[in-house]
């Protein structure tokens, strides 16, 4: 850790790349895996554009749940160690999260790249207006639904003309979320290189580095020797090529790592 601050005091333009791990603290389900469950379904199989297609009640039913859960949830310590870090005038920080949660924003950071999109954010398939969208709930025909226990009570589909739609042309929203099949958005990516370019200090924070293009981005700064330093509750595939592990909780270790002394 006294290694690790000597540089982290130096640095001037740092990165931080943040997944699910940094938000599983504040409550966050992390959907993957063997518990990432809502009802029967894992939630690559509604993480679709064709699921959105075959069953659009369904699917914002799970993204409505989602949505909901991450009112009641506040950041933690991680997230608010990172956006006092960007307050400091004298550092350029960029956080690039894999997250959709908005925890980041929630804590203070102002200057986030949500690789994946936002649950808080639509898209129309009409228009294609993106838009910021924090009602609660997104529509009155969603109130109450998206229970997300196996044996919750069926109900009828929501008709597609009561489901979310655009404000502008009435067409039909989608979450703007990156779906398995989709490819991120050039300019995110673009915006994500120029800063991971740019950097003297890469922090990797609760991301376990096997998603790509996520995947690459730290080792490729740690290739240019720049140093990178993992916060996770265990090693990664990557972490052999890092020149900083700490193990534990990121609610814990990320705060002690950016605490001036």
């Amino acid at each position: 850790m006294s290694a690790f601050k000597e540089i982290f005091k130096a640095a001037k333009r740092i990165v931080i790349l943040s997944g699910a791990g940094i938000s599983a603290e504040s409550g966050i389900p992390t959907f993957r895996g063997s518990g990432g469950f809502w009802r029967t379904y894992r939630s690559q199989d509604l993480a679709s554009y064709g699921a959105f297609r075959r069953d659009p009640s369904l699917v914002w039913e799970f993204y409505h749940y989602r949505r909901e859960l991450v009112f009641t949830k506040k950041p933690n310590a991680a997230h608010q160690a990172v956006a006092s870090l960007e307050a400091q005038c004298n550092r350029q920080v960029t956080v690039i999260t894999q997250n959709v949660d908005g925890l980041h924003q929630s804590a203070g950071s102002k200057n986030v790249i949500e690789l994946h999109g936002s649950l808080f954010k639509t898209r129309c398939l009409s228009c294609g207006e993106i838009k910021e969208n924090k009602d609660s709930p997104i529509c009155p025909a969603l109130e109450g639904r998206g229970a997300p226990e196996a044996d919750a009570p069926s109900r009828d589909c929501i008709p597609e003309a009561l489901l979310p739609r655009c404000k502008k042309c009435s067409g039909l929203l989608r979450p703007h979320i990156v779906w398995f099949g989709e490819n991120l958005e050039t300019s995110v990516l673009a915006q994500a290189g120029e800063a991971l370019d740019e950097c003297d200090l890469c922090l990797v924070i609760g991301t376990s580095s096997v998603v790509y293009p996520a995947a690459m981005f730290a080792p490729q700064v740690a290739e240019r020797g720049v140093p990178v330093a993992e916060f996770n509750m265990e090693p990664t595939p990557a972490t052999h090529q890092f020149m900083f592990h700490f193990e534990g909780p990121c609610g814990t270790t990320v705060p002690e790592a950016l605490k001036l002394d």
